[in-house]
């Protein structure tokens, strides 16, 4: 990273145009900002739960009151409509919310003990300093499912937000950070070179991180150097089976919800659909009739169904996909090209007669594309579900329990939605198989991630154990078994 600080535009995807310039974060300024979270970690760790507690529920407080100004900022900078924005920063509020009430009760827990006397303690206590690392899609929930597990259990946090939407994240450190110790949660600015400095930085104990494969591997690469824990969400490609036994007309909508929230722009956007043969037709049908009835336009417009796309080369990804896929055989029912003369917009498309083999079903696109390729039967829908490295989510609609049974079991993902598509639960955990990355967040699981486990032995008895040395002598009593 450069010790000179550079600047980063920052650019509304709905018109093309810079809205602001935000310094990149310097190494001085880098190394400052970890010298008070190590400050500020020395002071955390001595606040009691029922304080923590009170402070959560404070910053969640902050948050809801500012939420029309945070909601803005998002739109501006990321493009997501301003209802979605809005929502988001109630799902924010909610996670440090439950946190807070978790965050009174993380202590660990009492196993049985050797003897009778003995008292065993497993305790958890904080990592340390973590580098929070977070993506562009959904800058402050994403935020919030690393700051508040983290803080909840003691540690201090760096954050680095992306640079495409470092402003609303600025916001929000800027609302709640006066509610902390002084310290405790820092933020820098940049783009990969600052997050790669900050995970190496020696002061820095554990890295959270959400974002691609690619930046991914490097993170884990460089904390299995440090031999230091590291937490990574990577993405995914997830499946969205429809049976036909379903109403065709809802599990359609379901459908184009799924892979058209924030314009396809989400971790767990369902990119690959397969439906049942007796009804496939049916169902490209009632989606080409939904897709086409969305507004697409100005996000910060209460009607605007879908905004743009983050920037020009995700909206190129998204076309080379598509353009591959009907080269090679696929039809266009609806969508498949760009939207209005300015900004990153791209149309909802549906697809037809897709092969399994086609990039749009096998590598993330990141977009609002909905490809349907026809199964036979739910275990050809399964094994083509498991068919890509990726398995953070998928989908299911079927009114028949003992299919929901067996794509419970079936499916390698880590969150299977039936008949409810991308509902998140704070208190239930979130993560991927394979190559959507390493980890959980949310729940307990998301709370422990940021937690050392320690045991501790005690016997209250000053005296000589009968197991110890010498051995063998026959004046020494018999040792003890297990």
């Amino acid at each position: 990273m450069s010790g000179n600080n550079g600047r980063m535009d920052v650019i509304n995807p709905a018109t093309g145009e810079t809205i602001e310039e935000v310094p990149v974060s310097s190494a001085a300024e880098l190394d400052t900002a970890v010298a008070a979270a190590r400050h500020g970690f020395g002071e955390w760790r001595g606040v009691s739960g029922l304080e923590r507690a009170e402070i959560f529920h404070e910053v969640s407080r902050t948050l809801r009151e500012a939420a029309d100004e945070l909601a803005t900022l998002m739109t501006h900078e990321g493009g997501k409509p301003y209802v979605e924005n809005h929502d988001e920063v109630g799902w924010t509020t909610a996670c440090f919310d439950y946190y807070g009430e978790l965050a009174r009760d993380s202590v660990g827990y009492l196993p049985a003990p050797i003897e009778p006397q003995q008292l065993a303690l497993v305790v958890r206590e904080p990592v340390g300093v973590v580098a929070c690392i977070v993506p562009w899609n959904y800058p402050l929930l994403l935020a919030a499912w690393k700051l508040a597990p983290a803080l909840a259990a003691g540690n201090a946090v760096v954050l680095k937000p992306s640079e495409e939407t470092p402003l609303a994240t600025r916001r929000m450190h800027a609302l709640i950070s006066g509610l902390l110790p002084e310290g405790l949660l820092g933020a820098v600015y940049g783009a990969g070179e600052v997050g790669e400095a900050l995970v190496r930085h020696p002061g820095v104990d554990m890295v959270a991180f959400t974002g691609s494969q690619e930046t991914g591997r490097k993170v884990g690469m460089i904390a299995a150097e440090r031999l230091m824990r590291a937490n990574l969400e990577l993405g995914g490609k997830d499946p969205f089976i429809v049976c036909d036994d379903v109403d065709v007309e809802v599990a359609a909508q379901g459908a184009v919800w799924a892979a058209c929230l924030n314009a396809g722009q989400v971790c767990t956007s369902a990119e690959r659909f397969y439906v049942m043969k007796p009804i496939a037709d049916d169902f490209v049908e009632a989606a080409r009739s939904f897709v086409e009835g969305l507004k697409i336009g100005d996000p910060m417009d209460p009607t605007t169904d879908v905004g743009p796309l983050i920037n020009e080369g995700g909206r190129g990804k998204v076309e080379r996909h598509v353009g591959e896929a009907v080269r090679d055989g696929a039809r266009i029912v609806a969508g498949g090209e760009r939207w209005g003369e300015r900004g990153f917009f791209y149309k909802p498309t549906v697809l037809s007669g897709v092969g399994p083999s086609m990039r749009v079903m096998r590598d993330e696109t990141f977009g609002p594309v909905v490809p349907v390729v026809e199964v036979g039967s739910l275990d050809e829908a399964i094994e083509a579900a498991n068919s890509v490295p990726y398995g953070l989510g998928a989908n299911v609609y079927t009114r028949d329990f003992e299919k929901m049974l067996r794509c419970m079991r079936g499916i390698r993902a880590g969150t299977v939605w039936i008949n409810d598509p991308l509902t998140d639960n704070d208190a239930a955990p979130f993560g991927g198989y394979g190559g959507s990355g390493i980890g959980r967040e949310l729940g307990r699981e998301g709370l422990e991630a940021f937690q050392e486990t320690k045991h501790v032995h005690i016997d209250p008895r000053v005296e000589k154990k009968e197991w110890w040395y010498p051995y063998g002598r026959d004046d020494e009593p018999g040792r003890r078994t297990i």
